[in-house]
């Protein structure tokens, strides 16, 4: 599905989220494909300063990178109720009413963790979450709020809603990498899910700006990988002296003040329009493992 954007054959981006780590990378991006961009300075909440944004850079789309997801993690939400709800729902609302009022996309980073294994999509079935499932996760604060704003942006006809989870770069110094938080945990649980390989998937992100691509869309790399495997690969690749423990859900409650989400999306849109997209093992060898390796032989 697409919107009949404003945008032109010289492309110019807002990009909302300077100091976050996807808003980060969307720089880098631009600057690598000769894309003209401009962050923010607006706050998401505030309608007039977005305006003075869109006025003096005049984009051809908008990238909201920005959002609350807590430091250190979304246990933070559950005791900042209202500033979550200040940036990742009145924020997001305000933004994307604004692009429609002038005529422009809104590539809004989301979250797919909205939605838990349940009776129709079992754990290991291989059968994942499509786009117009509803979400069936409010755990915890932060998806509440993500799945409260996703339903309201429906209705968006210029917003294109990506549903990232779990996001992974090949950057392994980086504290948000998923990657990098379960090698620093105490212990971990050990559940397939699916995830989202930046690498792969930011370039994808700026190419269905260009196609003027809106909706919701599960954007995640086919199929699922569990923590053990990841924390396998990083021994094989990355350190053969690493260890870890594992623990169980119920004992993961204990020490965590909202409940995770675990599922598996389905991928069958994004790979349609991408064929070229790889599944979740290939994408991290490929982008994260291979270039990071330090031992002789995985």
């Amino acid at each position: 599905m697409g919107f009949s954007s404003n945008g032109s054959c010289a492309l110019k981006f807002l990009i909302y989220g300077r100091t976050g780590w996807l808003g980060g990378l969307l720089g880098k991006l631009c600057d690598a494909q000769g894309i003209h961009f401009s962050y923010g300075s607006g706050r998401l909440e505030d309608r007039t300063s977005l305006e003075s944004d869109l006025a003096a850079v005049r984009p051809t789309h908008v990238f909201n990178a920005a959002g609350v997801t807590g430091r250190p993690n979304v246990d933070w939400c559950e005791s900042h109720k209202v500033e979550t709800i200040r940036t990742n729902v009145v924020g997001t609302l305000t933004l994307a009413d604004l692009c429609r009022e002038k005529g422009l996309i809104l590539i809004n980073y989301a979250t797919g963790c909205i939605f838990e294994f349940d009776q129709d999509h079992p754990l290991g079935s291989g059968i994942g979450f499509k786009e117009e499932d509803l979400p069936n996760f409010i755990g915890s604060f932060y998806s509440k709020t993500k799945a409260m704003v996703e339903d309201l942006l429906k209705n968006y006809e210029n917003v294109c809603t990506l549903r990232v989870r779990m996001p992974i770069s090949s950057d392994l110094s980086n504290p948000r990498n998923f990657i990098t938080k379960i090698t620093r945990y105490e212990k971990v649980v050990n559940i397939p899910n699916s995830m989202t390989i930046l690498d792969e998937l930011l370039p994808i992100s700026i190419e269905m700006a260009k196609r003027n691509l809106t909706g919701i869309w599960n954007f995640t790399n086919p199929g699922v990988i569990s923590h053990n495997e990841i924390l396998e690969m990083y021994r094989d690749y990355i350190d053969p002296n690493f260890t870890w423990k594992n623990f169980t859900l119920e004992e993961q409650a204990k020490v965590i003040v909202a409940p995770r989400s675990n599922n598996e999306l389905d991928a069958t849109k994004l790979k349609q329009e991408f064929p070229e997209l790889l599944p979740i093992r290939e994408s991290l060898i490929q982008y994260v493992f291979k270039p990071n390796q330090k031992t002789p032989v995985a």
